[in-house]
């Protein structure tokens, strides 16, 4: 016998999971269980939460006795420092399960009755807003109990930035937190990463190219909520990769109120075909602007880069096209003047070859510059060739590498 053909023990095994059931309990266990195991990644967890750093412990489906029924949460965690104890409960729903209003108001009720420290949900929902949760609870008995809500994606990634970047001290908990990602990663486990616009993406696409497109729609409103979450989840996967929080760029007022931010994609999807957003890198020049046009067929990246500080014009462009240098050809650059608002839009390979011809006779000199890169959109609603989400993903992942990380500020 090839020993190649044997199947190594596994401390979270991903064989034999027998339906939804199994699937979320076996996810519970094994994330508290790790939760509890290694400190670095219960810090990562448990800090924003508002969490104590000391002694964590975690238990699975702890009963508790409101008014005239039994309530269960699939998790405990309760953090012991000194005389003081932290406890959130955790709730937890895997592969298309969905958290509803009633369940999670029970364990608020829970939370109410036992002081403790909030409540905890994880499931395969992208908020649309980081720090917002998606169920709409009864705010006035339970608006001062903390509710929290990272996806499956938001907590693989924090473990392998862990993993991978911050590191682990311990060899033995590093090989646990490995075992936590490899179990996450496997596709029965039922943490799914973003794959699907959803069945109104087809309708929508043939609505858009019509013009005949409702804002008001359930389609309109359907893709503009999706929109974001994938902004969400490209912000998560760059996240994993850099070892620092990407994230939305969003104003306070879109995310105080997300819905209303939907309402204005809709509208801007029914108008003009498109689909908008903003990603933050740190370190980052600018913000890294998204935007899916849906009758053009193209996903645009770009970013803007202020000019530096001097004296001539010729010089300022000369700056920007060493920066860009390493960009190709059809890379297009759009020149912002002093006291104008006329923007003059160029192909790099055009500027390098006669920089003088983007002067302007008045003496006014670049005061910003803009990079665009426009690449091809995919179709598909799901995951894979020719699909939506890749096209864009690829896209802001490309623009970064090739554009936004060797860029450095004017001077």
């Amino acid at each position: 016998m090839e020993e190649q053909t044997w199947e190594p023990a596994r401390l979270i095994p991903i064989s034999g999971i027998g339906g939804a059931a199994e699937q979320e309990r076996r996810a519970t266990s094994g994330l508290l269980a790790v939760i509890g195991a290694v400190e670095e990644f219960s810090r990562t967890i448990l800090k924003p939460l508002g969490a104590p750093a000391g002694k964590v412990e975690t238990y699975c489906e702890v009963p508790f006795e409101i008014e005239d029924k039994t309530v269960r949460p699939d998790g405990l965690i309760r953090v012991t420092r000194g005389k003081r104890q932290w406890t959130i409960l955790v709730e937890i729903k895997t592969g298309n399960s969905r958290l509803e209003t009633e369940q999670v108001e029970d364990h608020l009720e829970v939370c109410r009755q036992e002081k403790f420290d909030g409540l905890l949900t994880i499931s395969n929902h992208i908020a649309q807003v980081v720090g917002q949760h998606h169920i709409d609870v009864n705010r006035t008995r339970y608006g001062n109990i903390p509710l929290h809500h990272p996806s499956w994606f938001r907590i693989l990634a924090q473990a392998v930035m862990v993993r991978q970047h911050r590191g682990v001290s311990d060899p033995d908990q590093a090989w646990i937190l490995g075992e936590l990602i490899r179990y996450l990663a496997y596709k029965s486990s039922g943490a799914m990463a973003f794959e699907d616009m959803g069945p109104r993406w087809v309708p929508l696409r043939a609505a858009v190219r019509a013009g005949a497109l409702d804002e008001s729609s359930d389609e309109a409103l359907d893709i503009s909520a999706r929109w974001d979450q994938l902004i969400q989840y490209i912000s998560l996967d760059m996240t994993t990769r850099l070892n620092f929080d990407v994230l939305p760029a969003l104003s306070r007022k879109d995310s105080e109120d997300p819905l209303a931010r939907t309402h204005r994609l809709a509208e801007d999807l029914a108008s003009d075909g498109i689909l908008e957003a903003e990603i933050r890198v740190p370190a980052a020049i600018d913000d890294i602007g998204v935007t899916a046009d849906l009758r053009a067929n193209l996903v645009c990246t770009s970013l803007a880069i202020p000019a530096p500080t001097s004296t001539r014009g010729s010089t300022r462009i000369s700056w920007v096209l060493r920066q860009l240098e390493a960009c190709p050809p059809d890379t297009r650059l759009e020149i912002r003047y002093e006291r104008a608002t006329r923007v003059r839009p160029g192909l790099l390979a055009d500027i390098r070859k006669n920089p003088e011809a983007y002067l302007r006779e008045d003496g006014r000199r670049p005061r910003s510059f803009t990079v665009v890169v426009n690449t091809k959109m995919g179709f598909k609603r799901g995951r894979g060739q020719g699909s939506f989400i890749d096209s864009v993903s690829d896209a802001v992942n490309s623009f970064y590498t090739d554009v936004v990380r060797g860029l450095k500020p004017p001077t």
